[in-house]
């Protein structure tokens, strides 16, 4: 159950602020299939090279990614699979909201 105290909200706002991002989320996408290096990143989101390392950072930071060093190549994965059922959820019910707000339109209410 989620308390309603400031400071139990505090990560629970931080978290989503972290994911409101479209190219964090573009990252996180290029990692559901598995690990990837920053090289792979960029060509997967076509986002540059000092943009998607920043992104990594804050994903990293906030615990949604981990990092792998190989050699001189540093891999990045999912930390937390979750974060894909949370971000289905979410389109699910603007897919629903999006098809309500159409139906609506249609019949002129």
């Amino acid at each position: 159950m989620l308390e309603s105290s400031p400071q139990a909200l505090a990560p629970v706002a931080e978290f989503f602020k972290v994911i409101s991002e479209v190219s964090r989320l573009q990252i996180l996408c290029c990692l559901k299939l598995g690990s990837k290096n920053v090289t792979e990143i960029i060509a997967a989101t076509g986002l540059g090279q000092a943009n998607v390392s920043k992104h990594l950072k804050v994903l990293t930071q906030a615990g949604m990614v981990t990092r792998q060093p190989q050699g001189i190549t540093v891999f990045y994965e999912i930390a937390d699979p979750i974060i894909f059922e949370l971000c289905e959820l979410v389109c699910d019910r603007l897919s629903v909201s999006l098809e309500q707000r159409s139906q609506q339109l249609k019949t002129g209410i």
